[in-house]
């Protein structure tokens, strides 16, 4: 049985676009690092400039970017459509990703916790600090 998570991808609206499910390793200190990790420092704009080498050219860019780095082969990651919960997860994390933001933020929350205030959002990088220690 392994560590089921969700990454929910939303867009410049706050409405959910997509939702990431990882069947392993979901926990913080694996997906959730590994996610922070590559949001970290990556900037998202409206628009591709010139010179630019990394970022996110809006919402739907980011999430599509984060499907093809995290998808390597056959089973573990799966999309489904928006709003989909309660298929197993023990962690939610939702990428929240405006143009002009230095880096996207994350929204982490434990399923398994008493409310939803447990709920806590940062940006990525702040995360990485966190999770990459554990």
């Amino acid at each position: 049985m392994g560590t089921r998570s969700l990454t929910v991808f939303k867009d410049e609206h706050g409405a959910e676009m997509a939702v990431m499910y990882r069947q392993y390793d979901g926990y913080p200190e694996g997906h959730g690092a590994a996610l922070a990790e590559f949001l970290s420092g990556k900037a998202v704009v409206n628009g591709i400039q010139m010179g630019m080498d990394e970022g996110f050219n809006g919402p739907g860019c980011l999430a599509a970017q984060v499907v093809a780095h995290f998808k390597d082969g056959i089973g573990d990651f799966y999309l489904y459509g928006h709003n989909t919960r309660d298929i197993g997860e023990e962690f939610i994390y939702t990428i929240t990703a405006n143009a002009g933001m230095k880096e996207p933020s994350i929204t982490f929350t434990d399923t398994w916790a008493w409310s939803e205030a447990d709920s806590e959002d940062r940006p990525a990088s702040e995360w990485l600090k966190i999770w990459a220690k554990s």
